[in-house]
């Protein structure tokens, strides 16, 4: 399968780069959970399993101590719907979503249209998938990488598998993105597989028949913990945004050090209304990276012209 190779992808992390704090604020709000105290115990986890000689994902650890939030009563009938609806209780930065209209504008006109080129936007998260998909952006995202839960399992029977559904409540983990899985899911927007089930992530595929290049990308994210993400994407000709959160100095420094470590491209305040810093580079970026595939279709089709029977005098 070859694409046209006509589409630029802006990628996002979600908290601290979206939201000014986390998704979960929301969920501890509903349930009267003291939060700082919910992440004490989950960062004292790893610890508390290394003694018993097993080793944790500590990014992904709090997805447990969640479902024992949830078993323990603490959480009593959270469901995948309450998820999604909290979603709705987020705290966008400025800018939030009038962004993205802004970059679909920016397409929106000659030669772009002429070429049918269109951006996407994804957000790659080690959050709440359901919470994400519940909140104002998700009329604008693509596609959603992030944790996933599960209402009841698939035991065996008799005759086959049997569901064990609890109404109401989650139970099980689905899925988890970290920070070092949120590189496959640049593969999967890269390649295609999130818009074509019959590619493979893993399957070969030059950059040249690719259905958005590394180098159609812009990654957006916070923090050090995007690394494996932000390396991903400059080496393969994308630019890198890191962003913090406006009057935090340690944010603000931990920014400006990727950007001097050559992690990242530029860095930015969290405010992405119109004429902001970051605001007027996403979109500067994006302008460039367009004029590079107008400047290769008109290339390609005046090198066909070569090709095209002529009368001789």
């Amino acid at each position: 399968m070859t694409f046209r190779q006509n589409v630029l992808a802006v990628v996002w992390d979600f908290d601290k780069t979206l939201i000014n704090h986390y998704m979960q604020d929301p969920l501890f709000a509903a349930y009267q959970v003291d939060g700082t105290a919910f992440w004490a115990e989950v960062n004292s986890l790893p610890a508390l399993y290394r003694q018993r000689g097993v080793p944790v994902n500590a990014e992904t650890i709090y997805l447990n101590h969640l479902l024992a939030y949830v078993r323990a009563g603490r959480f009593p009938g959270l469901t995948n719907a309450k998820l999604r609806e909290l979603g709705q209780d987020l705290n966008f930065f400025p800018g939030i979503p009038d962004v993205f209209q802004a970059t679909r504008n920016l397409l929106d006109r000659e030669p772009y249209r002429t070429f049918d080129l269109k951006v996407e936007h994804y957000i790659v998260s080690t959050g709440l998938a359901e919470v994400i998909r519940g909140s104002l952006v998700a009329p604008w995202i693509d596609t959603v990488w992030g944790c996933e839960l599960l209402e009841g399992t698939f035991i065996p029977g008799p005759s086959g598998l049997v569901e064990t559904l609890d109404p109401g409540v989650v139970t099980e983990i689905a899925a988890t993105i970290d920070n070092t899985t949120k590189t496959r899911a640049l593969f999967e927007i890269s390649k295609g597989a999130n818009k074509h089930p019959e590619v493979s992530v893993n399957q070969k595929m030059p950059e040249n028949e690719r259905r958005v290049p590394l180098s159609h990308m812009i990654y957006v994210a916070d923090g050090p913990s995007d690394v494996p993400a932000f390396s991903v994407v400059k080496k393969g000709g994308g630019k890198t945004l890191a962003v913090y959160r406006p009057q935090d100095s340690a944010s603000f420094n931990q920014a400006r050090h990727l950007q001097e470590d050559q992690r990242v491209d530029h860095f930015a305040e969290a405010d992405y209304r119109a004429g902001s810093n970051a605001a007027m580079w996403i979109l500067s970026i994006l302008q460039d990276q367009a004029d590079k595939i107008v400047e290769a279709h008109r290339r390609a089709l005046a090198e066909g012209q070569h090709s095209v029977p002529r009368h001789l005098s």
